[in-house]
């Protein structure tokens, strides 16, 4: 990615005082860091900007479950889509594998699976005479799990350790999972008959949980006058490639959260385990996992540090599925309370000062280097008479400064 190499400027540093030297070094090491790093969020914004695009183009969804969709892979996470039958979850999960490349699988969930038609099995060679492991549908860069709750308890489980720590055990050996490994994972909550609701543990895996909604009229009037409704991924071309991504994911990686942003976070997930209504409230992952989603998103506007929006505009999608509320049932009811329930309190909880959240790292830099260094004037005066100055004005709106010297 050539937009990711950069040249950085020599600045001029004081001369004459060591402490002036190392802290204007330092601000100068600081500032080619930030530039070089404000470069890479905007080559990554594009980069993401045009896997969106792309995928918009075929889709007949709303760009904001795309966009969240695409954000979630690149903050390394899992997406849930949870919603009606016919509203195209499995063609955005289709997209997004092909769109991004590199190997993908197609799990259709049934309640007699097995964990190991999941994991893979190992099955003895007489040629060799030993077993010889096969790997199952888990082991592909995208990976979507089609109706995801009708497997059954045992098979579900199969997939935490994958979602968690991408790996798998099988006959007591350990193998990791390709990178990137991203889970689509699509379900229906209004069916409850044959299916087994996902277990907490396994919510908990995925970063964000959105729905799509039915869509507009005009989108769906264009949809009925396609010609490739019937096949809308036909024209769907590779955006981008593997190698490409995974500089798009550790640019994310490398987006900075300030002290102030970070508290903010931790003060909705602790707000989420005292709530009435709520049984249990958001873990610490979950504080993870929105701070993840908060990195991609400030990513997707080009700017390598988060602020407050950011953290709210994704508090829902990463949040709002850990909720354990008390009676809630299961189905859109519940997951349309969660919602609720985090929305509400993103509104009412104290967003942190935009100055307090905008590079604080660069901005602690430059204070002591400003206590540190010494002014033009006292270096100037050090020695002799001060020089006296006087301001006149030679023009409306100009300011010239004279000096018996003449500077």
């Amino acid at each position: 990615m050539r937009d990711f190499i950069f040249e950085s400027a020599s600045s001029g540093i004081p001369d004459g005082n060591p402490d002036a030297v190392r802290t204007a070094s330092a601000v100068s090491a600081a500032s080619a860091g930030a530039e070089a790093s404000a470069g890479d969020a905007a080559s990554a914004s594009r980069i993401i900007a045009d896997l969106t695009n792309a995928l918009c183009d075929v889709l007949s969804c709303s760009r904001s479950v795309v966009e969240l969709s695409v954000a979630t892979f690149v903050a390394g996470g899992h997406l849930l889509l949870e919603d009606v039958p016919g509203v195209g979850k499995t063609t955005l999960a289709r997209a997004l594998s092909i769109a991004i490349g590199g190997s993908s699988r197609r799990i259709q969930f049934t309640p007699d699976m097995l964990p190991t038609d999941l994991t893979g099995v190992s099955v003895y060679s007489q040629a060799t005479g030993r077993f010889d492991f096969h790997p199952g549908p888990l082991f592909a860069n995208v990976v979507i799990a089609d109706e995801v709750n009708r497997a059954n308890p045992k098979a579900q489980s199969a997939m935490l350790e994958a979602m968690g720590e991408s790996q798998v055990s099988v006959d007591g050996r350990t193998y990791t999972m390709p990178d990137p490994f991203f889970v689509v994972a699509t379900q229906n909550p209004i069916e409850l008959e044959g299916t087994y609701p996902l277990p907490e543990a396994q919510l908990d895996r995925f970063m964000t949980c959105t729905s799509f909604g039915y869509p507009t009229p005009d989108a769906e009037a264009a949809m009925l006058m396609n010609a490739r409704a019937v096949d809308p991924l036909s024209d769907l071309e590779q955006g981008c490639g593997l190698d490409l991504m995974r500089l798009v994911r550790e640019c994310c990686r490398g987006v900075r959260v300030s002290a102030p942003i970070a508290h903010y976070v931790v003060a909705l997930v602790s707000a989420t385990r005292s709530m009435d209504g709520v049984r249990y409230g958001v873990s610490p992952r979950g504080a993870l996992a929105l701070t993840a989603m908060a990195r991609a998103h400030a990513l997707t506007q080009g700017r390598d540090f988060v602020l407050a929006d950011d953290v709210q505009a994704v508090a829902v999608p990463a949040l709002s599925h850990r909720l354990v509320l008390d009676d809630a049932g299961y189905g859109m009811s519940s997951i349309e309370r969660a919602r609720m329930v985090i929305a509400s309190l993103v509104a009412d909880a104290p967003v942190p000062h935009a100055d307090a959240a905008v590079r604080p790292v660069d901005a602690a830099v430059r204070r002591s280097a400003s206590r540190s260094a010494p002014s033009r004037s006292a270096s100037s005066h050090s020695e002799g008479t001060p020089r006296k100055e006087t301001v006149s004005r030679s023009a409306p709106g100009r300011m010239v400064s004279s000096s018996p010297d003449g500077r």
